[in-house]
């Protein structure tokens, strides 16, 4: 397959490296700030030989994260040293598919997290409600299996598209051609593209029902104890956690706004928009595992101990 391609037809551009390397940075980030994520968590596991939900919630966005930005990475150091690789069956199509894959399960389980602290942290009495609080642990793993499925069944469903756009474009003999998909791959990808949106926006509706619940709940017990005269720790922690989930929200509506704009400009080759919506969607994993660190104790404190313990090591040097 690679022979019937020229070294002419695959000439890397000054676009194509200044992409890899502002795509490739905040990847590099990302990946390996949730790499200090899944490293803590997993050696809390093997102290004390439990998780509960939170954690587990934690660990699977950990995972899918740093390996869905490992893949950006390979993806785009392969693009390239050697583009060709992308010609050869079915490396397009495993990359695409996976990476969809991850994606989706990056996405579901955040809005499976947002949910977990809306049911445990917000105080409501409706008998709904005190329901979910008390079976939440028994949710949370069917939840995760939940998000793998859904996550799988988008992979198959990326993947047989692109495996046919690859097969109906074999006479291609640049990237951009093969990536043009003809008038018959329309409706498919119509339909992989209201698959995905659906996806999107279904989870971006729990995130926002559950953030507007647990917001409203806070700014409720804010006021009784401000009604109250009451000023301890426990409304410094109220505050504190309504900016956390301020800011979860913040972060998330961005990224939902790349993914949809993602499925808009997918096609679209050296353009700096394509460029600038994918750096915002690369930085948001970072951006929302520093959140998640900063916003629990057990990692915040173990993220400050090494600093410190490198600080130490570089100033000894």
């Amino acid at each position: 397959m690679e022979a019937r391609y020229s070294q002419n037809n695959f000439n890397v551009t000054s676009y194509d490296v200044m992409a890899m390397v502002v795509i490739t940075l905040p990847a590099f980030a990302g990946m390996w700030i949730n790499a200090f994520i899944v490293s803590v968590l997993c050696i809390a596991w093997v102290k004390k030989k439990s998780f509960n939900s939170n954690e587990k919630i934690l660990l699977s966005l950990g995972c899918s994260r740093f390996w869905y930005l490992c893949l950006v990475c390979v993806y785009s150091f392969l693009s390239i040293i050697c583009p060709w690789a992308f010609y050869v069956h079915p490396i397009t199509q495993l990359f695409v598919a996976i990476q969809s894959f991850l994606n989706s399960s990056n996405l579901w389980v955040s809005a499976c997290l947002c949910v977990f602290y809306c049911i445990k942290i917000a105080n409501f009495r409706h008998i709904f409600f005190i329901y979910l609080k008390v079976k939440i642990d028994r949710i949370v793993p069917w939840l995760l299996l939940g998000s793998v499925l859904l996550s799988l069944v988008i992979c198959i469903l990326v993947y047989k598209i692109t495996d046919e756009v690859y097969c109906n474009n074999l006479n291609s003999t640049t990237l951009e051609n093969f990536w043009k998909p003809s008038s018959r791959m329309d409706e498919r990808f119509f339909t992989i593209y209201f698959i995905s949106g659906f996806g999107l926006a279904t989870a971006f509706t729990a995130v926002i029902f559950s953030a507007s619940l647990l917001l409203f709940s806070l700014w409720r017990h804010k006021r009784k104890m401000q009604a109250n005269s009451v000023k301890n720790l426990s409304m410094d922690a109220h505050i504190k956690a309504m900016k956390s989930i301020l800011s979860f929200f913040f972060i998330y509506s961005v990224n939902f706004t790349c993914l949809l704009l993602t499925l808009i400009y997918a096609m679209k080759k050296e353009n700096p928009v394509t460029l600038f919506i994918f750096v915002f969607h690369y930085a948001f994993s970072a951006a929302h595992s520093l959140i998640l660190i900063f916003s629990n104790p057990k990692l915040e404190k173990t993220l400050l101990r090494t600093l410190l313990c490198l600080k130490c090591k570089v100033c000894m040097r």
